[in-house]
């Protein structure tokens, strides 16, 4: 079982495949990551204050280089992605 601690946990360490269920209820396979070195500072698109949600982790797409996000209860597996350099 995942747990949001763990995963952004090794998302901070590593790029990863992850593999989940979008909303709509169709499946998406993700590379992402939350090294620091890698991702590039989230810009704030509108004035909308959300209250955070914390079944929700925050990620940073290396294919579309844009902050993404999906839910924990969605994920169905997690991998090691490319090069880790």
């Amino acid at each position: 079982m995942f747990t949001k601690d763990k995963i952004m946990d090794f998302l901070k360490a590593n790029v990863a495949e992850v593999r989940f269920t979008k909303s709509d209820g169709t499946e998406r396979i993700m590379k992402c990551t939350l090294r620091e070195d890698l991702v590039v500072p989230y810009v704030k698109k509108t004035d909308r204050v959300k209250e955070a949600n914390t079944d929700v982790v925050p990620v940073f797409d290396v294919e579309k280089n844009e902050w993404r996000s999906f839910k924990v209860d969605a994920v169905q597996s997690i991998s090691l992605w490319g090069s880790q350099e």
